[in-house]
């Protein structure tokens, strides 16, 4: 379930409060007057059946007795009483509930979905604050005080954070749309949420604090969908791991607690801050500017030394201090004193008064080179502060009512008592405030971070062969030949067998039994390559180095099996239990230069898999330089992974070391998230290292975890992988053999030039309107989709490779009904591959259980009408508009 029936929710018309109470202090009596003095237009009716009336209002004693079904109903009984309420509220035509009820938990917990389910009732909660939406009046909660009323919705864990942020708003005039307290999330959680405030008008921003997720895939797509609209901003709290968990390898000792989770947000867009100071700072600003034109800021103050420390803030969270233009440098010259700084920040000296405040603001704002303003005062006995917030706010009003642009001005005006009355002054009239510049910087970089966020998450990939050349069967054998033997790892050859099949490329290793097959085996290598490399393998030793288990440039096949005794030595002294089932032997791959690197794989317990990339060698878990992604991957979403660690910029190369390919780096993790996607037996992989150099890139050692799944199933995916099954090849008469795929982030250059060929008339019965060309993030938008909750198929010449056609559905959060759209190149209609495309769309849709699909067509496109007739659609007017017809065929029964 996601957002059905959530509108009774979050704005319904009537009310019941169930265990109002006229006890003092008791939550029932706070919730009754908040709900009372919240302004709620519609009837709010009490419910005990041991009062009849409470501070002057009518109680009822059962839901049986009101006057009608309230739309939502607001509990506040003892956890034991609350399946039965839900049941009663159920019956009698309630659609949603508020349970702030604590101990709800367990079989209660169960037992109140169980009577929820049958009417479809949602339930927020049990044990939170309740719920406020400010724009209705509404405030069915137990907070201390009410919001004012805004356009930032929050969502949280926490009650208690909530009523800490909730005061603190009050304080600086900012208001919300909604506040919403999920506490134990037995029903309504952040996907749900989320889905409703994407759509949601009268939000402009969301706030989150998380402790947790409860269905991973389904936020994930929400959270994607809702900060593609607008601004989502989170908090989440339990960072670090309770401990440090044994681990086989060392992907598994570097995913920590709190792993998933930050990919998850980058993957999704979220913006995430660490503190809750942080939040405060990003809602100070998305309250006044939830988006910026640019990033570049400048910096107007009566300090020096306070400027100074701003732009030290921005530099180190890579931030862009602006560079004035030649004009505003001019400006400057002419409004200020020759000692001011001549550049940005804008120093405008110690005895500054409100006009030179004015002036420089003035000619900053006015400045092509700059996209915001920080202004900071620091108080003197020369000037007052409050006069020079006055001039602050008097420039932005005489612009705002000479109708010049906008930007974005913050200020941050130090010390305490001087500077109250001015930080009052910007709360009242919507200005951005903070206490310190640091704070003011780190606001204004939360949404510069969020508008990066979406740019990279647009970027076009390059492109890959469609299947990879990958020999899935290969791989299912390998696994299958180890599960068969009950083995819980491959051996380091199974395992390089393994990622070879998947087109890794991988150093040959061979298993020699004895040490005297040892020296067998590396004369061949030692003759090829000048040395060879020799590991003790044992199902027992996850790292072979902390026992001397590996020795590298071997020269002599005498040497390369005295190696091998003296390993099976050492280890019959320090792990006498280990088994040695041999020794794997392997050419010594000699590159100067080259980087040790190390990719992976674990399982996390609410995302599932999850990549990891990073800097390699012995001392991986010491240097820690690694970083996370939810698969699958692109080679864009790749080269982002390794974008986030310190070994990137080594990567690029320095002095006399050349740039590594990063191409075959990105490669090998695409293929890696391949593999992953693909088997679900595998747990972990741990590749460390991969040797990389200019040359390319190799994998020298390997290991990986599996189970069965049919035992032990692994938790499912959070990002729903490329449905390359639904790919099909036809035959299209008059035109040729067509493959017809799902489409893919890379086809974004192949839509590009299909547009181009469609003539105005059908771009107009597409979209409703004529388009010369579309924009990169429209096109990102229409290539870049979310399979959990979309489909787009392509028609692609198999001859050429052009794009001829196009056919998508995008389903309701609640994935029952579709709405579809197609459109064929203008000079390929009615050869029939509409027709194709529509079917295998229909195909499609009833696989995944689609109760509906429906569209809009012009009424002059008959051609599309006669073939939606054919189909079995039934077509209708539009009643708002009567060049429109609503095409609509059912799918299920």
């Amino acid at each position: 379930m996601t957002i059905r029936n959530l509108e009774y929710l979050l704005a319904p018309r009537s009310l019941a409060l169930i265990g109002a109470s006229d006890r003092p202090g008791s939550v029932g009596l706070i919730t009754q007057r908040n709900l009372a003095a919240g302004g709620f237009r519609g009837p709010i009716w009490l419910v005990n059946p041991k009062h009849r009336q409470i501070e002057g209002r009518p109680c009822f004693p059962s839901l049986a007795d009101l006057p009608s079904p309230p739309d939502l109903g607001v509990v506040v009984t003892p956890a034991a009483t609350v399946p039965g309420l839900i049941a009663d509220l159920g019956r009698s035509g309630a659609r949603a509930a508020v349970v702030i009820s604590a101990g709800v938990r367990g079989p209660l917990a169960q037992a109140m979905l169980e009577a929820a389910r049958p009417h479809c009732l949602r339930i927020q909660g049990g044990n939170c604050l309740g719920l406020m939406v400010p724009g209705i009046g509404l405030n069915a909660s137990f907070a201390h005080r009410a919001p004012r009323v805004g356009d930032l919705a929050f969502v949280s864990q926490s009650g208690a954070l909530i009523t800490a942020i909730v005061d603190w708003a009050c304080g600086r005039n900012i208001g919300f749309s909604h506040v919403v307290s999920l506490g134990d999330m037995a029903d309504v959680d952040f996907g749900d949420l989320l889905d409703h405030l994407a759509g949601d008008a009268k939000s402009r921003a969301i706030l989150l604090y998380m402790e947790s997720v409860t269905h991973a895939p389904k936020f994930l797509s929400a959270a994607r969908r809702a900060a593609r609209a607008k601004p989502v901003i989170v908090v989440k709290a339990g960072r670090g791991a309770g401990g440090a968990r044994a681990a086989l390898s060392h992907t598994g000792a570097l995913v920590g607690a709190d792993a998933a989770y930050e990919a998850a947000f980058r993957r999704a867009g979220l913006l995430r801050v660490r503190e809750l100071d942080d939040l405060f700072s990003a809602a100070e600003v998305l309250a006044r500017h939830p988006r910026f034109a640019g990033e570049r800021l400048a910096i107007l103050t009566n300090g020096g030394g306070a400027g100074v420390l701003a732009a030290d803030r921005l530099n180190d969270l890579s931030g862009r201090l602006a560079e004035l233009s030649a004009s505003a440098r001019a400006a400057l010259d002419a409004a200020l004193p020759a000692t001011w700084s001549q550049g940005n920040p804008v120093d405008i000296v110690g005895d500054a008064d409100p006009g030179r405040y004015a002036r420089a603001l003035e000619a900053l704002l006015e400045d092509s080179a700059c996209d915001g303003v920080l202004v900071v005062n620091c108080p003197t006995a020369l000037a007052s502060s409050t006069a020079a917030a006055e001039a602050v706010v008097g420039t932005l009003e005489a612009r705002r009512a000479a109708g010049k642009a906008e930007k974005p001005v913050l200020a941050a005006w130090l010390g305490d008592e001087a500077s109250r009355t001015a930080r009052a002054l910007f709360a009242a009239k919507g200005i951005a405030s903070f206490a310190t510049p640091a704070e003011a910087v780190d606001g204004f970089m939360d949404i510069v971070r969020y508008a990066r966020a979406q740019e990279e998450l647009m970027r076009t990939p390059p492109s890959l062969p469609e299947d990879l050349g990958c020999d899935a069967d290969a791989a299912r054998d390998i696994l299958a030949g180890a599960l068969g033997q009950g083995r819980a790892m491959l051996s380091e050859v199974e395992a390089k067998r393994l990622l070879a099949a998947y087109g890794i490329p991988v150093v040959p290793t061979e298993i020699a039994r004895t040490p005297a097959e040892v020296a067998d085996l590396s004369a061949r290598w030692i003759a090829g390559q000048g040395a060879c490399v020799v590991k003790i393998v044992s199902p027992d030793i996850p790292h072979k180095s902390d026992v001397g288990g590996v020795r590298l440039g071997l020269d002599r096949p005498e040497e390369a099996r005295r190696a091998a005794e003296l390993m099976a030595e050492r280890v019959a002294r320090q792990l006498p239990a280990a088994r040695i089932e041999g020794f794997a032997v392997q050419p010594m791959i000699r590159r100067r230069g080259a980087h040790e690197l190390i990719l992976g794989m674990a399982v996390d317990a609410a995302f599932g898999p999850l990549m990891l990339f990073g800097a390699g060698g012995t001392a991986v878990e010491v240097v820690r330089d690694t970083a996370h992604a939810l698969p699958p991957l692109d080679l864009e979403l790749a080269r982002e992974l390794m974008r986030q660690t310190r070994v990137w910029r080594l990567l690029q190369g320095y002095r006399d070391r050349p740039a590594a390919d990063t191409a075959a780096i990105a490669q090998a993790l695409v293929r890696l998230s391949y593999l992953v996607m693909r088997h679900e037996a595998i747990r972990e992989i741990d590749i460390n290292p991969l040797l990389a150099d200019e040359q390319g890139a190799i994998v020298l050692d390997a290991r990986v975890r599996v189970e069965d799944p049919a035992r032990s199933p692994r938790v499912a995916p959070a990002i729903r992988p490329y449905p390359s099954e639904w790919a099909a090849d036809a035959e299209v008469a008059g035109i040729g053999a067509v493959r017809i795929r799902p489409i893919r982030p890379q086809d974004e250059t192949l839509y590009a030039d299909f547009f181009a060929k469609l003539t105005l008339e059908d771009q107009r019965y597409r979209f409703f309107t004529a388009r010369p060309d579309l924009s990169h993030r429209m096109l990102a938008r229409l290539t870049q989709i979310d399979y959990a909750r979309e489909m787009a198929f392509v028609a692609v010449a198999r001859s050429s490779g052009e794009l001829l056609g196009v056919v998508r559905f995008v389903a309701d959060p609640d994935y029952t009904q579709g709405e579809y759209a197609i459109i064929i190149r203008s000079d390929l209609k009615g050869r029939g591959l509409g027709w194709r495309l529509m079917q295998h769309l229909l195909a499609y849709a009833k696989s995944e259980r689609l109760q509906e699909l429906h569209g809009w067509v012009q009424a002059d496109n008959v051609s599309m009408l006669s073939m939606c007739r054919e189909l079995g659609f039934s077509i209708a007017p539009d009643p708002g508009d009567s060049t429109v017809r609503r095409v609509r065929i059912a799918l299920a029964g």
